[in-house]
């Protein structure tokens, strides 16, 4: 029978593995700095354990890291990981370095259930959620990870599809027992999912940033499924509620595709609808993917669409598109080739 895994485990979660153990509390939070802010990979390297308690975890426990499995390297820098997890699963990180700043967009899912007509994930369907700590091992597994200035869960799945291991792996990252992160270098993108939302903003203090896309609720339900259960107007209201101060930022991210949803008219509902909320807008390029009629807005009408918004009061940046040569972009994760291979 194999072994649970320790990492990705809470400090209250090893401390009710200590209990059951019949070790002293203390040894929970000892075996936490171990998981989370040395250099180790193994329980036998947790020196100031006593044998006894070493011997009685390795009897039931592994450290449970994962290497990386595959990484491939664009021109522009930007690395691509490909992470084994349970039930001979795949999932894909995506690195970006950048001057003085290095980011990994990470995953919470393999495949995804959402449907959302542009994204390859999405048509990858879903196979399995992660856990926590298969969400932290790509962090941590992560050759450039003393690099790391921010974390974007925006890879692969819908996080608030995968609250609790969600929640779990954002307590790992930014409690004092585990990575000590800053929340303000950590994002997690949404398509947006109501109740799991509202439990995320008041459970934890990341930055949000909201898949939009399109403000016409028709369009956008032709775009995404989700908006026929979780309209885009209630997500606004919901968000509209709540005070978010000065340190924690929402943003919203609308991929600009050629006469659908790039015109002048979308500008105006899009200020009619984020009226009253501080936030930005992130404008992102399409990549195609097999089997999508739509084609991505030109340069010249991306600029423009941000002038226009600008113009109404929203600060509105433009992503560089990073990784597309192999298909680590926006919206290009995938790891159904390594699926069918297995």
């Amino acid at each position: 029978m194999e072994k649970e895994k320790l990492f990705g485990k809470t400090l209250a979660e090893l401390e009710s593995i200590i209990k059951e153990l019949g070790l002293p509390k203390f040894t929970a939070k000892q075996i936490a700095n171990w998981l989370y802010q040395k250099d180790i990979d193994s329980i036998e390297g947790m020196s100031n354990l006593s044998k006894k308690a070493r011997k009685l975890l390795t009897e039931k426990y592994t450290f449970g890291l994962i290497p990386s499995s595959n990484v491939q390297a664009s021109v522009d820098g930007t690395k691509k990981y490909l992470y084994p997890t349970s039930n001979k699963h795949f999932v894909e990180a995506a690195y970006i370095p950048d001057k003085d700043r290095a980011t990994l967009c990470i995953s919470t899912q393999v495949g995804c259930k959402m449907g959302c007509v542009f994204c390859m994930t999405g048509k990858q369907g879903f196979q399995a959620n992660l856990t926590a700590g298969e969400i932290i091992n790509q962090i941590r597994s992560l050759p450039e990870r003393d690099k790391l200035t921010n974390i974007v869960y925006m890879g692969m799945g819908e996080p608030f599809d995968n609250l609790n291991e969600l929640m779990n792996s954002l307590e790992i990252l930014t409690a004092d027992y585990g990575m000590q992160m800053s929340p303000r270098r950590i994002t997690v993108s949404s398509i947006g999912i109501v109740p799991a939302m509202k439990h995320f903003i008041e459970n934890s203090d990341v930055h949000l940033a909201i898949s939009l896309h399109d403000p016409f609720a028709e369009n956008r339900k032709e775009m995404m499924p989700i908006e026929k259960t979780h309209p885009i107007k209630k997500i606004i209201e919901e968000l509209k509620s709540y005070d978010f101060g000065r340190q924690r930022r929402i943003s919203f991210e609308y991929i600009l595709f050629k006469g659908i949803n790039d015109s002048p008219i979308h500008v105006k509902e899009l200020t009619k609808l984020l009226a009253g909320i501080k936030c930005r807008i992130n404008l992102i390029r399409f990549h195609a993917i097999p089997d999508t009629p739509m084609i991505g807005s030109s340069d010249e009408t991306i600029l423009e669409f941000q002038r226009l918004l600008k113009s109404k009061g929203i600060i509105t940046t433009i992503r560089a598109s990073r990784g597309q040569d192999i298909y680590a972009a926006c919206g290009l994760l995938s790891t159904k080739k390594a699926e069918d291979l297995t």
